[in-house]
């Protein structure tokens, strides 16, 4: 994959069998954690938020998130047989923990054709956080996303913005696969990676345009950190033409 290191991002998937634990101290880094599938519960700094999750896959609906602040001890029980992604970005700001139920996951069906699919932003600007964001893509198969190519690797607002991502990747059936191109002219990188389920690609700059096997639904959780807690992605010109 991509070697460049991520400066903001730390990124770990947790599988617990039912009634295991987990339990970690941010320390400097404000974490989400998204229920990938099953059931759980948590604890922060000794406060219970309950049971979160419902899903049994995810491509079976939207998810629960979680908010945790840097320098707070959290513990997770698996209620069931649970899979979490534990999402982390660099901060000095601390925030209030909580939760993101389904209903507060906002969905936006994004370009058109053979390069449509569905967004769901689970962290964004409207939950209190210092630099992380989070949310899922959901490509039918087929279908195309970060499409036209973009990039967020230069701070030149109010063109684009200079964040970091890393993908996760899941696909259904499980055997299938997507295709992710990464290029960057400035960095003489062009390269170009088979997605298969649970996939991670970390991405410090470049163009990432994605796309799924035709008969398999490609999924992604992406998260985005960097300074400054704003997303604008700059087109390749060579290929903006297509929103016209």
């Amino acid at each position: 994959m991509n070697k460049n290191k991520l400066k903001y991002i730390k990124f770990k998937v947790l599988n617990l069998n039912r009634d295991k634990f987990w339990r970690e101290n941010t320390k400097s880094y404000e974490t989400v954690l998204v229920v990938l599938s099953g059931k759980c519960k948590i604890e922060i700094d000794n406060k219970n938020f309950g049971v979160i999750g419902k899903r049994k896959d995810v491509f079976s609906g939207k998810a629960y998130g979680l908010y945790i602040p840097i320098n707070s001890a959290y513990k997770i029980k698996a209620v069931t047989k649970v899979e979490i992604a534990i999402c982390k970005a660099l901060a000095h700001k601390k925030f209030t923990a909580g939760i993101i139920e389904p209903k507060d996951v906002k969905v936006r069906v994004v370009g058109k054709g053979n390069w449509k699919r569905r967004v769901y932003d689970i962290v964004d600007k409207n939950v209190s956080a210092h630099r992380i964001l989070v949310g899922e893509t959901m490509n039918p198969p087929g279908n195309w996303s970060s499409s036209p190519p973009h990039k967020h690797d230069v701070e030149n607002l109010p063109v684009e913005s200079k964040q970091e991502e890393l993908y996760l990747f899941k696909v259904s059936p499980k055997q299938g696969f997507g295709i992710q191109r990464i290029y960057s002219p400035k960095h003489n990188l062009d390269k170009t990676y088979v997605l298969f389920d649970n996939t991670i690609v970390p991405i410090s700059y470049g163009y990432h345009p994605v796309v799924a096997a035709p008969g398999y639904k490609l999924y992604y959780l992406w998260i985005l950190a960097g300074k400054k807690r704003l997303l604008v992605p700059c087109d390749d010109p060579k290929h903006s033409w297509i929103k016209e």
